[in-house]
């Protein structure tokens, strides 16, 4: 197994694996480990059915189903991430850590990609350790305690899902859902602080006013994603990304209109912010 490191915050690319045949448990740690060490890692030429990616799936966590779209029927974890020819909107399109609305979000979440355009359609990740390590020791310590309120109902964030729930949308879903966590999060196997507000999610912080919750959020919004906390990954057919929710964001560009995008995605469970 190889491992190229992609930026100076985050990301890396893993290569000489081969996903299609089983890995062993010490082949799944190693991974794991870069996983951990380097908060986003890429494997490119895996060509995967569902099945083989719902296996490495298992082996890198517990895969779940996502609230708002229905998954195959075979692999009801697994969902079409998709933006279609005459489609404008893309799934997801802002910045922002999957599903922080839930009482418990996910530990992370994988991509693996099918139809992709000629050009375009390239996803940004952003470092939450960096982000919350450049803040001044002033900034850290009063944003110690304090807790964003997260609501999937945002507007900007809903309109990036009306596609896919019109399309593939799970008839059961709550309508909404709302959760309170740390500003600040602690990782549970790191150990390491990261942020754990995002410009899609969180709507307010516990305590404070509006006007106090905007300013301070739209400070922390920019800050979070300078461009020195990111790296950038240019997709391919069968290449996979695998991120880290918990210290990590993520941002999909929409700059490729009128073609067709197709990557399949699990998401993996986590456990409450603390």
């Amino acid at each position: 197994m190889k491992v190229k490191r992609l930026a100076g915050s985050l990301g890396a690319e893993i290569a000489d694996v081969n996903l299609s045949q089983p890995i062993s448990s010490a082949m799944a740690a190693e991974i794991r480990s870069v996983f951990l060490q380097y908060s986003v890692i890429f494997l490119r030429q895996q060509p995967l059915s569902s099945q083989q990616f719902f296996d490495f799936a298992m082996a890198m966590g517990v895969p779940i189903e996502y609230p708002f779209v229905k998954g195959f029927e075979d692999f009801p974890q697994i969902i079409e991430v998709k933006k279609l020819e005459h489609e404008k909107m893309n799934f997801g399109g802002i910045w922002h850590s999957d599903t922080t609305y839930l009482e418990t979000p996910p530990m992370g979440s994988m991509l693996l990609a099918k139809e992709i355009p000629p050009f375009g359609g390239d996803t940004l990740f952003a470092s939450q350790y960096a982000a919350y390590e450049a803040l001044s020791d002033t900034m850290q310590r009063m944003l110690a305690g304090l807790k964003g309120i997260s609501k999937s109902a945002k507007a900007d964030v809903s309109k990036t899902r009306e596609d896919r729930i019109q399309s593939d949308g799970k008839v059961s879903a709550p309508q909404s859902f709302t959760s309170a966590h740390p500003v600040v999060r602690t990782h549970p196997e790191t150990g390491r602080k990261a942020l754990f507000v995002n410009v899609a999610h969180t709507d307010g912080i516990e305590g404070l006013t509006d006007a106090e919750s905007v300013s301070l959020l739209s400070f922390l919004f920019q800050h979070q994603v300078k461009p020195e906390f990111t790296c950038r990954w240019t997709w391919e057919p069968n290449a996979l990304a695998f991120w880290d929710n918990r210290c990590t964001q993520h941002n999909p560009i929409n700059d490729y209109h009128g073609f067709r995008r197709i990557l399949h995605r699990i998401t993996l469970q986590g456990d409450k912010p603390v």
